[in-house]
């Protein structure tokens, strides 16, 4: 098998049509904001089953999430970086509770808020008993930053499943984006609680969004 296949064999598979349809009809359910946690003490009940999205400020995890919801401003969407500074939950028609984690890497805070959203997002990872997959967005047009791997770190220590999703996919051509996959999935191999299997996604385009709906349906 050539590196180009062993690529595409990486990438989260096709869906079926009924798993495709099941991830639509569950992003057609109303989603409403729950709260936001800047302390551990706020912390709703473990009532569901809890989906998160990470990612480096600016990333588009905020895009990515108003695509999935099909809204335009569920998730606040800003060029500032930094702009999600707690935990924010949102619940699904009570089908799940759908995590915004604080965008983490060059955030403008002081460092001592960093600091307590990086305590707070640990505790969060090591003892939510509820929470069924990390995805980790990183900017196709990067890569992987010292941030990322942080992040990434902290999930392996915490031994919380996660899974990769490339955003802005639509600013990369195919032999670019194939490489980075390959780069990405390569990295990968050195995490244990990572899962191979990868998205790529435009917001802007709607690439890959049916996909990542379907991959949540499945959770459920």
């Amino acid at each position: 098998m050539t590196e180009a296949n062993i690529t595409a064999s990486l990438l989260v598979p096709t869906y079926k049509e009924h798993q495709i349809e099941a991830g639509r009809l569950l992003f057609t359910r109303p989603v409403t904001f729950m709260l936001g946690v800047a302390k551990l003490e706020q912390l709703p009940a473990e009532d569901k089953v809890e989906i998160c999205f990470a990612g480096r400020s600016n990333v588009g995890k905020s895009s990515l999430i108003n695509a999935l919801c099909s809204r335009k401003d569920m998730a606040r969407t800003s060029n500032t970086p930094g702009r999600t500074q707690q935990l924010n939950f949102f619940d699904l028609d009570g089908a799940f509770n759908l995590v915004d984690l604080p965008g983490y890497g060059f955030a403008q805070a002081p460092k001592d808020v960093v600091r307590s959203w990086q305590g707070l997002i640990r505790h969060y990872l090591r003892g939510r008993v509820k929470l069924r997959r990390v995805f980790v967005l990183i900017d196709s047009r990067h890569g992987f930053k010292g941030a990322d791997l942080e992040m990434m770190k902290m999930l392996d220590e915490t031994a919380v499943s996660y899974q990769v999703v490339l955003t802005k996919a639509d600013k990369l051509k195919k032999g670019q984006m194939e490489k980075r996959i390959a780069e990405v999935v390569a990295a990968l191999k050195k995490h244990p609680a990572a899962l191979n299997q990868i998205f790529a996604t435009s917001s802007e385009k709607n690439t890959g969004i049916s996909e990542l709906r379907a991959e949540i349906a499945s959770l459920l």
